[in-house]
């Protein structure tokens, strides 16, 4: 049963082992009659000098000298945690830094001992959050934990087959230490080593002589379907419970069991984001988040990414987690859509080596190898390296379409001193893929008289081939001035290539419904790609400070970012129509019809302010505002035509938060965004920054201590939309409104132990405003009023089954319009994924099933003659050793 115990505060110097104890009975709700309390003993002794443990860790209790005053503490920040074999069992250290103290509180229920440290979290020295986890680490132990139990407190866990003995100590140069020994453990020597936490190297084997340190945890890589921090939302360490914005995480825990490889499987589970283009596809990726397109927001590692205007889908092995931001992100971030932003974290070096061969085999002719490399190149551990790569090659359920894509990501961390930190990470990745480009919506959707189009058929050319190539390189440069203020700067720079043999689409549908005529678009030159490059540079300076009780932490920031356009040269014409239900390929293409050829180039630097604000400890404030200024220019080689213009924009946000009780965040927050347009009207007038707006209220709430939720209500708005000038056809005019409103529902984490859960809800009503060319009401494309996306996976804890788990994966996605006019409806559909997997040690082995059921469903369209299909049923297993 759960003891009250009083706070003992962890001095300074190393003392002896706390051994004051309070017996009670295991079936009795009372404590006895009398409490024994030991003085603290004056002499300082090492633990290797203690004889003796106490008898039980069902009460840890220590009295503060009545006569002294303890003072408020201030959040204490530990930055490692250490396991140490000892001749009796094991001792586990809190490492912090000198000077700072640690308050515990401890209770104890069954075989368990439980002590919460107030006033302090686990997180690495770049402000990280992590999790300490050992599995049977000393006979008689079942598992140690230490986590963040809530944003303020740190929990210490030792589950026991019997109740363990469990002493505290503290050590001015280790930290914090408890150790931990049984009856089992303290008669015999463990004969194996702590388990891993998943992703996680497997210590070296210590000399049990002169208990060499092994250290477990201190990568801030988390197992589990839960995760308390997303720094991409404030660009500084804030837990998310104290954000005043809706943001969903994808940890690296939920692509594992779900068997993915893209960013577009991945945020099935997040409520009101729904992929633009189909998985299938190779290139690139978009997402609709809150019925927007998301469009170029998509950032890497907490920085604006260089791109086509959407994420290169590369294979998710070297992404750690994948960030969901509701709602406008200009504030810190810049221009973009109204929507939200996409966050990608790539996976950084660890300090113990770790080596991880993946193998992957599935239908359509997958094949996939994978490595990820990591450890130490210095014996101080201060140089490390992390390298990830994959190689695949597969075909798709789609005619003559096959896709080929590689990934080279090397990372090295290096740690200059104890407050600076230097990391350099590239990657250089290649995709070659046919793109499909839909089928008409007259057959798939909609009554044909010739009867379905089967969702193989190619409406393009075999020859048809597009390449992607990105090369990046960059630094984050990270310095602790203190233990209030810190800077950081990031570089990257980008280089992106597209090529290939062009592609052929359709132009119409002749009234026959199985006539479709076509064109192709091609580059003349194919010695010259369309190439971007650009870079990037943002400086990040964050305080902590008090004025009078009121707590600040401020940050202000730069950003600068440059790109150019070149060698984006074009032809296209007629080819030879093609028969949708009897094929014929190999026709030649017509004469060329239209051409192009220009170099464009944009850029920005943008300045932002924000000012989290701890009005009490349960009420805060975000006030924050980011002025940019933009530019874009254009120019037409064929003509010798430039076009160039400038804009600037105030993007504020302003946001609160009150925590009636621990687990309970209220929230409600307001925040603009704004995105260039191009052009002019008939008057010769620049067209202003498109605007939008949005109003959200939320709560999020711990359920339990790993498992969470949020539900949000939002209003958003999106102005200065262009439409076409009623008085003249061939401009247009800066009138259209759009309007998305809706409710979301969140839920991740753990059940209970072993059953985990990521699900996500969604209703919105995204509808046009105001237009001139389409219908007032109307609903937006690819914007379901309802979406529901969910998966859970039970892992067996123990017995002949220990090692196996299951998942279930259900996916359901409302009707959509297939296009602006409305003149065609996506149907809704229903899909079942299902996985099996098994680890156990070094080795891990998964089958994954999607639509498992096969069954027809459409996924998204760009008008109605690009419909997409969604993929039938498709079987994948993956192998993977850890050595």
């Amino acid at each position: 049963m759960p003891l009250v115990a009083q706070p003992v505060w962890a001095q300074s110097t190393r003392a002896d082992p706390i051994t004051a104890t309070t017996k009670a009975s295991a079936d009795s709700t009372q404590l006895t009659s009398k409490k024994q309390i030991i003085e603290p003993i004056k002499k300082i002794q090492q633990f290797k000098q203690i004889k003796h443990f106490i008898s039980s860790a069902q009460t840890l209790l220590v009295q503060s000298p009545t006569s002294q005053t303890v003072p408020t503490p201030e959040l204490v920040q530990v930055t490692g945690v250490k396991a140490n074999p000892t001749s009796k069992g094991m001792e586990v250290i809190l490492q912090t830094s000198k000077g700072q103290e640690l308050q515990i509180t401890n209770r104890s229920a069954g075989n368990n001992f439980i002590a919460d440290i107030p006033n302090a979290q686990l997180r690495l020295l770049n402000g990280e959050a992590f999790t300490f986890r050992s599995e049977k680490p000393i006979q008689g132990v079942t598992e140690i934990t230490v986590t963040n139990f809530d944003t303020n407190t740190i929990r210490v866990t030792v589950i026991g087959e019997a109740m363990p003995t469990v002493e505290l100590y503290d050590s001015p140069d280790e930290g914090l230490i408890f150790s931990v020994a049984t009856a089992a453990s303290s008669a015999q020597q463990p004969q194996t080593q702590p388990s891993q936490p998943q992703n996680q190297t497997p210590p070296s084997q210590p000399s049990t002589q002169n208990d060499q340190p092994i250290e477990l945890v201190v990568t801030g890589e988390q197992d589990g379907y839960g995760t308390t921090d997303a720094s991409s939302a404030t660009r500084t360490d804030t837990p998310i419970r104290d954000i005043p914005q809706s943001i969903q995480v994808i940890p690296r825990q939920v692509i594992e069991d779900r068997v993915i490889t893209n960013p577009d499987d991945a945020v099935r589970t997040v409520s009101g984001v729904i992929p633009s283009n189909p998985s299938y596809e190779g290139g690139l990726s978009s997402f609709s988040i809150r019925g927007f397109d998301s469009g170029s927001n998509v950032l890497r590692n907490g920085v604006r990414e260089i791109d086509f205007g959407s994420i290169s889908r590369n294979d998710l092995t070297n992404i750690e987690r994948v960030e969901i931001l509701k709602g406008p992100a200009s504030v810190l971030y810049g221009q973009g859509s109204l929507g939200g932003a996409v966050n990608i974290v790539t996976k950084q070096p660890l300090p113990d080596p770790f080596y991880n061969l993946e193998f992957l085999a599935g239908s359509y002719d997958l094949y996939r190898g994978a490595v990820d490399f990591s450890g130490p190149l210095n014996d101080s551990r201060t140089v490390l390296y992390r390298l990830n790569a994959f190689y695949q090659d597969s075909d798709t359920f789609i005619d003559f379409s096959r896709n080929n894509r590689w990934l080279v990501n090397p990372v090295v961390s290096w740690q200059i001193s104890p407050n600076t930190k230097l990391t350099i990470e590239g990657d250089v990745s290649k995709t070659v893929s046919q793109t499909s480009a839909g089928l008409p919506a007259v057959g798939t959707v909609l009554p044909n008289p010739n009867g379905k189009i089967p969702i193989n058929r190619f409406i393009g050319e075999p020859t048809d081939f597009d390449t992607y190539s990105f090369a990046r390189i960059g630094y984050d440069l990270q310095h602790q001035f203190s233990k209030d203020w810190s800077v950081r700067n990031v570089f990257r720079y980008t280089v992106l290539k597209r090529g290939g043999g062009g592609f052929t689409a359709g132009s119409s549908l002749d009234p026959d419904g199985r006539t479709l005529d076509r064109f192709y678009f091609d580059d003349p030159n194919p010695k010259t790609d369309d190439t971007v490059n650009g870079f990037i540079v943002a400086t990040d300076l964050t305080g902590k400070f008090q004025t009078g009780s009121i707590k600040h932490t401020l940050l202000f920031g730069t950003e600068v970012y440059n790109t150019k356009r070149t060698g984006f040269e074009y032809i296209s014409g007629e080819v030879a129509p093609l028969d949708l239900f009897n094929p014929v390929y190999g026709s030649p293409r017509g004469a060329v019809e239209d051409r192009g050829n220009s170099t464009q180039s944009s850029g920005f630097v943008g300045v932002y302010l924000q000012d989290q604000i701890a009005l009490v400890d349960n009420l805060k404030l975000v006030l924050g505002g980011r002025y940019d200024w933009a530019n874009q220019d254009s120019k037409d080689l064929l003509t010798d035509t430039k076009t160039s213009q400038s804009d600037e924009a105030f993007s504020p946000r302003v946001g609160i938060v009150y925590q009636p009780i621990q687990p309970i965040s209220l929230y409600a927050s307001y925040s603009r965004s704004f995105n260039p347009n191009s052009g002019t009207d008939a008057n010769g007038n620049l067209f202003d920054p498109e605007s939008g707006t949005q109003y959200e209220v939320g709560i999020k709430g711990d359920l339990s201590n790993k498992l969470s939720a949020t539900l949000a209500l939002f209003d958003l708005t999106r102005s200065n939309v262009l439409t076409t000038d009623p008085n003249n056809s061939n401009f247009s005019i800066q009138t259209g409104k759009q309007r998305s409103r809706g409710i979301e529902l969140d839920v991740s984490g753990e059940i209970l132990p072993g059953w985990s859960i990521a699900a996500g809800y969604a209703y919105i009503d995204a509808r046009i405003s105001e237009d001139t060319d389409y219908a007032v009401g109307n609903r937006l494309v690819n914007a379901p009023e309802n979406s529901f996306g969910l998966f859970t996976s039970y892992k067996f804890q123990s017995g002949s089954l220990e090692g196996w788990g299951l998942g279930l994966g259900f996916f359901y996605v409302g009707e959509r319009e297939g296009d602006l006019d409305n003149s065609f409806t996506l149907p809704s559909y229903f899909r079942t994924d299902a996985s099996i997997f098994y680890k156990r040690d070094r080795l891990r082995a998964a089958i994954s099933i999607k639509n498992l059921f096969n069954v027809d469903y459409y996924e998204s369209s760009s008008d109605i003659l690009r419909v997409f299909p969604g993929e039938p049923l498709t079987v994948q297993g993956t192998i993977s050793w850890q050595f």
